[in-house]
């Protein structure tokens, strides 16, 4: 039988057996295992999945066929073994062209190269290599893309040989092809890069594909093809350079720029980073930075506003319900819940490092917490917000898993166990950080007078951890769901804690409780605190060094000030001494001096009439805030024109050194923006 009449014989039988009819599937299985054996078969598979104008279900079938053939008859030894003739018939056909328009297929079609390379390459199949790498440079992009498969899994399956010679030889051809899969890696990620720049959506797929397929093909070479790889300059460089390109693909805001153009890019994206991130495949490969990029990424396809559908679905545009159906179908049950779980079992703990930076530099470790310039590019950080970004997106289904995370903790912790006290910690800050998310779901006074009361008046060493975290956690509870009823109990809490010398750090965190500013504040519930209280203020003012410090502590006597009123004279004494001295060493620090500003502005309305004895002090100070030659008037001007204003409302009478700083007038109405203009004005008309 001829070569036509065979195929027409052949793809009758093919066609037969992709039906869904029994009487005509099993009769057409039958003869197509009785031709396995016979010469030329495979020839005819071959031409018929080479033939794109067929049936696809009948050349995949084809594909099929064809692969298990060469599992069973390929080798030389094996019964009814192909002929060396027909094979290497076989293998020219194979590389012909790289042109197959169905994916699956063109996988398949690779798959089945790379068996026979695993058994004739090098040896009986060279031009194999050299022809891949010729068709890889082709400028056809089918052409570039199937070669560069078949390139893949052809390295692949080579890679994964085991003997020693076979290995010899994948090191000796991994040397000769390792400086071209170098530069077409680099090639392929400068394409994709500028397209996704240009907003050439369909172009950076293919791109993007090309890519992951090049450092595919790198990660075989690297990691199989070389004995000692760090000796060789170009895997060195290769792998110096992945970690820049990571950062130039993590870092592109191409996703902030154009969320619509880069929905195509969601599923994948998430997969990525999430994989890395928060399961264990990630588990000792990635480095801070990186999880900060995979966070961020995660976060902002969380968050984009572009990817949420209107309250009436009608409204929606086709993208949103797209890029919200593809995050949806991603952010399933148990994949928030290993998130929200990983995110404050793993995350949130304190790392060896902030624990002996606490120990040796406590104010340091405070102002690192509270937002330090280093802390805000650090991992803490980013992990906190995303955890607040997915716990507002998806609260249904991770307050439950955070809920019982807190159940697990109630009691006391053992102060012999460090891992349950970080626990508890990271479970505390959670709870702290989602306050607003948890307000219908914490009865927190109940919690308060049952459980975390308790666990202040703990007074191990250790347990300073919990002592610390629970004020925290009360500052951030306290303006959401807090009885007015238990501040008294608050503020005698804050006092102990205050004047606890093993807990140091206790004393900035009263900063961040803030019992004086927020809505349910009452003046008779704090004035029998208010003396100790604000002598323990003073006292942490001299004694902390960090500016951003400072300026905290006058930040809440600021506010204790405002809230008293006149009933704060009898205690300021010592504060007006102070601010002389702090104002002359904070003359570079113009943030720290708009801090002690705003101190004044309350301090004057507090003395009222009585301000008159700090003028010597508190002329001169508007006096430079509002001169608007001195270059510190960029950062004080508005302050200052309002403690000229309270200045002058609380004067009992105009002095000629109040009557001075109207020198500085003028040039403030001319010079000045118009919001100091109308505050210059309000001046004048005082």
């Amino acid at each position: 039988m001829d070569m036509e009449s065979a195929s027409s014989v052949v793809l009758q039988a093919l066609t037969q057996a992709t039906s869904q009819d029994t009487a005509l599937l099993k009769p057409a299985e039958e003869q197509l295992r009785q031709w396995e054996t016979q010469p030329g078969f495979y020839s005819v598979l071959l031409n018929i999945f080479n033939n794109h104008m067929l049936d696809v279900n009948v050349r995949w079938l084809a594909v099929l066929y064809f692969k298990n053939g060469i599992d069973r008859y390929w080798r030389r030894v094996a019964p009814n073994a192909l002929s060396e003739d027909e094979k290497t018939s076989l293998r020219a056909g194979l590389i012909t062209n790289f042109n197959e328009p169905v994916n699956q297929i063109a996988t398949q079609i690779a798959v089945l190269i790379a068996k026979v390379a695993r058994l004739d390459c090098p040896r009986q199949w060279p031009e194999l290599i050299p022809i891949l790498l010729e068709s890889v440079k082709g400028q056809d992009g089918l052409q570039q893309h199937r070669a560069l498969l078949t390139f893949y899994h052809v390295t692949k399956t080579l890679a994964s040989k085991r003997l020693a010679q076979d290995k010899r030889l994948f090191q000796d051809l991994a040397s000769g092809i390792y400086s071209f899969a170098c530069s077409l890696w680099s090639h392929h990620t400068d394409c994709f890069l500028q397209q996704v720049l240009a907003v050439d959506q369909a172009h950076a797929l293919s791109s993007l594909e090309r890519t992951l397929l090049s450092l595919k093909v790198l990660r075989k070479l690297t990691v199989h093809g070389f004995q000692e790889p760090q000796q060789n300059m170009e895997v060195m460089g290769f792998l110096n350079a992945v970690f820049e390109r990571l950062k130039q693909f993590l870092e592109c805001n191409f996703l902030e720029v154009h969320p619509c153009a880069f929905i195509p890019l969601i599923q994948r994206s998430l997969e990525f980073a999430v994989s890395y991130v928060f399961t264990a495949a990630g588990e000792g490969l990635v480095f801070e930075r990186f999880t900060v990029q995979c966070m961020n990424l995660i976060k902002t396809i969380v968050k984009n506003e572009a990817y949420k559908p209107c309250k009436n679905i009608e409204d929606s545009k086709p993208e949103s319900l797209e890029a919200h159906k593809i995050k949806t179908a991603f952010f399933t049950h148990p994949t928030l819940t290993e998130i929200g779980r990983r995110l404050v079992s793993h995350y949130f703990l304190l790392t060896k490092e902030e624990l002996a930076m606490w120990e040796e530099d406590p104010e340091g470790f405070a102002v690192e917490e509270t937002g330090g310039d280093s802390w805000k590019y650090s991992l803490r950080p980013c992990t906190e917000v995303l955890f607040l970004d997915i716990f507002h997106n998806y609260s249904q289904t991770l307050t439950p898993v955070l809920l019982e995370m807190v159940l697990n903790l109630q009691g006391p912790s053992n102060v012999e166990d460090p891992v349950q006290l970080l626990m508890k910690d990271a479970v505390y800050n959670a709870v702290g950080l989602a306050a607003y998310e948890l307000f219908d779901n914490i009865d927190f006074d109940q919690w308060f007078n049952n459980q975390l009361l308790g666990e202040l008046q703990v007074s191990h060493h250790r347990y300073k951890l919990i002592r610390r975290r629970v004020i925290w956690l009360i500052g951030q509870w306290i303006s959401v769901k807090f009885k007015s009823e238990l501040r008294p109990l608050l503020y005698e809490v804050i006092l102990n804690l205050m004047q606890d010398p093993d807990l140091v750090t206790c004393q900035f965190l009263f900063l961040n409780v803030s019992p004086v500013d927020d809505f349910e504040f009452r003046t008779e519930q704090f004035l029998p605190y208010l003396e100790s209280i604000f002598s323990l203020l003073f006292q942490l003012l001299q004694q902390v060094t960090e500016c951003d410090t400072k300026m905290q502590v006058l930040h809440v006597i600021s506010c204790v000030i405002e809230r008293v009123n006149i009933q704060i004279r009898p205690y300021v004494g010592c504060l007006v001494q102070y601010l002389p001295l702090l104002w002359k060493q904070s003359e570079e620090h113009n943030m720290l001096r708009c801090a002690i500003l705003t101190t004044l502005v309350h301090l004057v309305q507090g003395l009222g009439a009585e301000s008159k004895n700090l003028y010597l002090f508190l002329l001169p100070v508007i006096q430079l805030s509002t001169d608007v030659s001195q270059p510190p008037h960029v950062y004080l001007l508005e302050d200052g024109l309002e403690l000229w204003l309270v200045t002058l409302e609380n004067s009992p009478a105009i002095t000629p050194e109040l009557l001075r700083i109207f020198q500085n007038m003028s040039a403030l109405l001319v010079q000045s923006s118009c919001c100091c203009a109308e505050f210059a004005a309000l001046v004048v008309t005082a």
